[in-house]
């Protein structure tokens, strides 16, 4: 819903003042899976979003480049995805949802198909640019440290059918240890959260259980 692609069964999705029904081109996404085109090299991968807006050749390369250089990427550009790691490919994708310049970044548990030490890494410098570019960043995760290191809001879903069960503003300094006091707070109270959702959804499962055994046994007795 958030990138225009699901409408929502009640509400309405506002951005900028402006009720959300299709792709905007005010919202860009790093996927969790990559999603890059392996035809085409690291610098025409960030170029793609350019190619569509019918930006000057020029221009988008010379987009492209800079933000390669800003994901510790300058001399790959002539790489393909095959030829990068997990971490290269998510610098690639970065960058290219960058390149269109948009208000809101959409991050589909970005980290989770690398390794925790490239994570950390690559989380470090999403939050430069971030410092450095002032877009909004909206991300999915199921790492609770992660959020708490990266968000400025942590929004805790219920279980399916998802609601929102808890908004907590983080002001912590940045950059934010985990070993920090207040880090370890935030996250014991937001784990206590999630353990609630746990505990109900584990609820729920056993007492499904107990309703089929009863059927069974209800069949089983008729016979």
């Amino acid at each position: 819903m958030l990138a225009g692609l699901e409408k929502p069964s009640s509400g309405r999705v506002m951005l900028n003042g402006e009720e959300l029904t299709h792709p905007s081109s005010s919202l860009s996404m790093v996927f969790q899976s990559f999603a890059l085109f392996p035809w085409r090299t690291v610098l025409q991968n960030v170029e793609y979003g350019l190619e569509l807006r019918k930006v000057p050749k020029l221009e988008r390369r010379d987009r492209a480049l800079k933000l390669l250089g800003d994901v510790g990427l300058k001399g790959y550009e002539s790489y393909y995805p095959r030829d990068l790691s997990g971490g290269m490919k998510q610098r690639v994708g970065l960058a290219r949802a960058l390149a269109v310049d948009p208000d809101v970044v959409l991050l589909d548990e970005p980290f989770s198909a690398v390794d925790e030490f490239t994570a950390g890494i690559l989380r470090l410098e999403l939050h430069q640019i971030w410092r450095k570019t002032g877009t909004t960043f909206i991300l999915v995760t199921h790492n609770l440290s992660e959020a708490i290191e990266l968000g400025d809001k942590v929004i805790v879903l219920s279980k399916a059918p998802s609601e929102v069960k808890h908004v907590k503003h983080i002001s912590l300094k940045r950059p934010r240890k985990q070993e920090d006091e207040e880090f370890v707070a935030i996250h014991k109270s937001l784990f206590e959260l999630l353990k609630e959702e746990l505990n109900a959804s584990v609820l729920r499962r056993e007492l499904a259980s107990l309703e089929e055994l009863k059927r069974l046994t209800d069949i089983e007795q008729a016979q």
